[in-house]
């Protein structure tokens, strides 16, 4: 290995080693709700999220409820994913002008991602765009 290669693994975990604490902390308040440096500015997004999707922070999830909640959040992400590909060619950021991706490739593609087999039976590299 090479001088610069070393380098570079040194300043990683030199970085690492910097920013451990000082995440750790904020975590920490974040997990016990205490108030942070970024409440000022995220806290009324995050209150405005909870009460567009109606979740009473204040209240824990029964089982049954996350089940649910998980089972939804799939099917929208798996929904989402499978229209992006379809509408690739209408979507802006495609500068290759590539061809949306055919209904059966892309309901593969999307199911693949959402139970999280990644299996897609394309190079994605001159099938997708950005």
């Amino acid at each position: 290995m090479t001088t610069n290669g070393w380098l570079q693994i040194l300043l990683f975990f030199a970085l690492v080693l910097a920013v451990t604490k000082p995440l750790g902390v904020f975590m920490t308040r974040v997990f016990k709700r205490e108030r942070t440096f970024l409440d000022p500015v995220l806290r009324p997004v995050e209150r405005l999220i909870y009460r567009l999707t109606g979740v009473d922070e204040k209240r824990e999830m029964r089982w049954t409820e996350y089940g649910v909640a998980m089972l939804l959040f799939s099917v929208v992400s798996m929904v989402v994913l499978y229209l992006i590909q379809r509408l690739q060619a209408f979507l802006p950021f495609n500068p290759q002008a590539l061809a949306n991706i055919e209904p059966s490739s892309s309901f593969n593609t999307a199911a693949s991602f959402t139970t999280n087999t990644n299996w897609q039976s394309y190079a994605g590299e001159t099938t997708l765009s950005y």
